[in-house]
């Protein structure tokens, strides 16, 4: 099983910028973190989760929604296991609950397995 756990979420005013982390535990066995893809997706009340950013396992593609693009970067450490979303020009309507994701062969599936407990970040006008 994959433990996910973001940090770095909190509130700035908009313009400013966040970055969030996500440190992965993977079983001792089996899939290690350098085969999954991994995401950032966000959620405000009474929306659906939405995909924010996504890379592909070995770091070589990326994609964003067309909200972010220009101002969100995915990135990740596979040998620390950590994933990033350097966040900047933050705007009022990024204000949303952060969740990591991961999977295997999640890039193509569209479908990720395993989820983090999710990070407040909130902007303020």
């Amino acid at each position: 099983q994959v433990q996910l756990v973001e940090s770095g979420g909190g509130s700035v005013q908009a313009g400013g910028s966040l970055r969030l982390s996500c440190k992965a535990s993977t079983p001792s066995s089996g899939t290690t973190f350098d085969i999954l893809d991994m995401g950032w997706f966000r959620q405000i009340p009474g929306k659906e989760r939405e995909l924010v950013a996504k890379i592909l396992y070995s770091g070589d593609r990326t994609e964003y929604a067309e909200a972010v693009k220009g101002r969100f970067t995915i990135s990740r450490d596979n040998a620390k296991k950590i994933q990033f979303l350097e966040m900047n020009s933050l705007k009022p309507e990024d204000t949303a609950v952060y969740y990591c994701a991961a999977g295997t062969s999640s890039w193509h599936r569209g479908k990720f397995d395993f989820w983090g407990q999710g990070t407040q970040v909130t902007i303020s006008s």
